[in-house]
Formats: structure tokens, sequence, C-alpha cells
């Protein structure tokens, strides 16, 4: 690891803020036309909302950043005001800003929003609206404990096979591997770094054109360890319409049991 790299990586330092930000500026073509895929309804209120809420829940967390489409800011920003966040979340203060043209560059945008004493930073998926505040807790601690790098994960349930590359599509894939199950897992979100990590990390990215699927193979670019914590069945990914109803499901039992 460069000296550069090291420093990125220093602990968090104690006492200072824990913030969350939420890319929110895809459209989710997966789940149909329509609405972006945040703003698809919920149990009646929009995704977006539900994972706002989520995190905020989180004793921990002082802000939220939520990242919107690059035209829409203003719209999110009502929304928001229009669902505020429930007593429970105490006084954590929701900033909206425009995103890029893609997660990465929303991400970054997000970033440059937090104020300086902010030192603690989860990005988490809008997509995700169930994920429990514990699975929230749980990282942020993590990221506090010195770790500089944390992902919630769950061990992977199916077999997983690895195909040839460059298969034209609707051809059979060539099997060339098996991946051992048993050391694989399922990342989910809010994945939580020292800030001074993430933020090396997207300026590195954007130096070089890399991209990554997820925050923490950017921060894995670098060298910087990456460390799992256990994830949560409900901190599912809401893609498909299938995934709808499945959420749709979890919240109604939630509401029934927990008043949610």
């Amino acid at each position: 690891m460069s000296a550069e790299t090291a420093d990125a990586a220093s602990p968090p330092v104690p006492g200072g803020r824990t913030a969350v930000v939420i890319p929110a500026a895809g459209r989710g073509v997966r789940l149909g036309r329509g609405a972006p895929k945040a703003l698809r309804p919920l149990g009646g209120t929009p995704m977006l909302v539900h994972a706002v809420r989520a995190v905020a829940r989180a004793r921990t967390v002082s802000l939220v950043v939520v990242v919107a489409p690059p035209d829409g800011a203003a719209a999110v920003r009502t929304l928001l005001d229009e669902h505020p966040l429930p007593d429970s979340a105490g006084a954590t203060e929701v900033v909206v800003v425009p995103g890029g043209e893609t997660r990465q560059e929303s991400v970054a945008r997000g970033l440059a929003a937090l104020t300086d004493d902010i030192d603690v930073v989860l990005v988490h998926d809008a997509a995700r609206p169930l994920v429990p505040v514990e699975t929230v807790e749980a990282v942020a601690a993590a990221v506090r404990d010195g770790a500089p790098a944390v992902v919630p994960a769950l061990p992977v349930a199916d077999t997983v096979k690895r195909i040839a590359p460059d298969v034209p599509a609707g051809e059979p894939e060539p099997v060339v591997a098996t991946p051992e199950r048993s050391l694989l897992r399922a990342v989910q979100t809010p994945q939580g770094f020292d800030r001074a990590t993430l933020v090396a990390a997207h300026e590195r990215a954007a130096g070089d054109g890399s991209d990554a699927t997820d925050d923490a193979g950017l921060v894995e670019r670098m060298g910087v360890p990456v460390v799992l914590v256990p994830g949560h069945e409900e901190a599912f990914k809401v893609t498909r319409p299938l995934d709808l109803v499945l959420a749709e499901a979890v919240l109604a039992r939630r509401r029934a049991t927990d008043g949610f």
C-alpha cells in the first residue's frame, strides 16, 4: 500500500459525525416503464422516502444526502418535505443535491456536499428501502472501530457458474468454472467507509476512468482492505416487479406487528 493510500485509510476521528449518501438518480428500467425506480410507491409511499427514513432512524446518522436526478433535485426536495422524517429520526438533516450521469458520478457529488465534520460515510441504495436500522448501525460501528471499508453481506444460496466472455445474446453460454459457494457472499448496502478512504477512491477512479458496480470495489482497487459484516434478508434490492411484491409483503408485516 502506498503512503498516500495508507493516509487515506486512517481511522475516523472520535467524535466525528456520520453521514449517509443515497444515490437516487437512476431510471430503474427493470421495473418497467414509468417513474424512476426510487420514486415508485411501496405501501403508498415512494421507495426513496422509505430508504431515507430507514437510515435516518440510526442513532449514529446525523446527515443524509440524497442525490437526485440531474434535473430533479427540486422535485425530490418537495417530495421529502411532503414526507417528513418520523420523530424516531431525531435531528437528522436531509440535504438534496443533483446527481450525475452515472452512479459513480452521483456518489462523488454526494461526497462533495458533506460538511467538514463528517468522517464516516455510508452509501446506501435507494432501491433497498427496508434495510433494518440494526444493519445501518452495525456498518457504522465497524468503521468507527477502525475498518476503512465495511460491507454487509449474506451467504450465497444458489450455486454460481462463471461463463465464457463475449457470448452472443441468445446463444447457449459455456460454463468455464464453478466457484466454491461457501466462499461467496452477496453484498448489500449501506456500505460504510472512512471518509478520506472513499474520497480518495473516487478521485482515483475519476482520474483513470475506472468504474465499479459498488463503492467497495473502488476501494479494493487501491489495495485498502474491505471487510464484511452480516447483512439482513430484508435489505434486498427492489429491482424487478417480483421484488416489489415481496417488499409490499414485508412492509405489511412490519406495519401489522411493529406499527412501522
